[in-house]
């Protein structure tokens, strides 16, 4: 598996010009409350397709957040043979620069919607960040795209999840003050969150709990939080988009 340098500008090639994620807390409450409007109706409507993994927990540009280069190439090469634009006369090593440079172009162009104005951008940058795909232009962007929109349902989502519960998480029953918001809690709701798009059609059970239990440690990052008290924050986030979901007509969390 090909690992792409996921810092530098897509259109100058200038090395760490716009580390991927700028763009996410350094917006603050504006876009947040755009996005958010009645929080769990957006939310749903992003997460209902699977989500990605922020790297670090750190908000705002003072600690750029990026997209898990990682785990983005892991999701992409079990799905981009299901994708319409797929063409069998390509390998994943042809596809692989195409997603890595929409996470860039998203990062670079945070803010903006894909149009026939960012498609001509993202294409003056596509020859220098293709390394060796042989994809066209005309080959590539469907997937340009693809990675865009997954990267820009991530961030709008968590930034939206981030906002609720930055004020909310204090009123649960599972608060502890022995934590802190964003060093603590925030990991929490984000992996339920992100666990909530990424597992569709499970219920939460003892079956989940245990399978989320056991990647809790992978995905605390800063969090000095157990499972024991985790859990009760990955449960609320994991509840909170499901409310909205298709099949929760009761909308009682289940």
């Amino acid at each position: 598996m090909t690992t792409h340098d996921m810092n530098p500008d897509p259109i100058s090639g200038t090395p760490g010009s716009h580390p991927v994620g700028v763009g996410v807390g350094g917006t603050g409450g504006a876009v947040a409350g755009a996005v958010i409007g009645s929080l769990l109706g957006p939310i749903g409507t992003l997460v209902g397709g699977a989500i990605g993994t922020i790297a670090g927990a750190a908000a705002g540009k003072g600690v750029a957040e990026r997209l898990d280069p990682t785990g983005e190439a892991e999701y992409w090469q079990g799905e981009y043979t299901k994708r319409p634009y797929y063409n069998s006369s390509y390998t994943y090593d042809d596809y692989s620069p195409a997603y890595s440079y929409g996470d860039q172009v998203r990062a670079t162009y945070a803010g903006r919607t894909w149009d026939d104005s960012l498609e001509s951008d993202a294409r003056q940058g596509w020859e220098s960040a293709k390394a060796k795909s042989r994809l066209t232009w005309e080959e590539a962007k469907d997937a340009v795209r693809d990675a865009f929109d997954r990267s820009d349902r991530t961030y709008r989502t968590y930034e939206a999840t981030d906002n609720y519960y930055a004020s909310a998480h204090k009123t649960a029953d599972y608060y502890k003050n022995d934590y802190a918001y964003d060093t603590d809690y925030r990991p929490a709701y984000r992996y339920g969150t992100q666990a909530r798009g990424n597992y569709m059609g499970r219920d939460w059970d003892d079956a989940l709990e245990s399978d989320l239990e056991r990647g809790w440690d992978k995905a605390k990052g800063t969090s000095r939080m157990a499972w024991s008290d985790a859990k009760g924050a990955v449960k609320d986030a994991w509840h909170g988009v499901e409310r909205v979901l298709p099949g929760d007509a009761d909308r009682d969390g289940r």
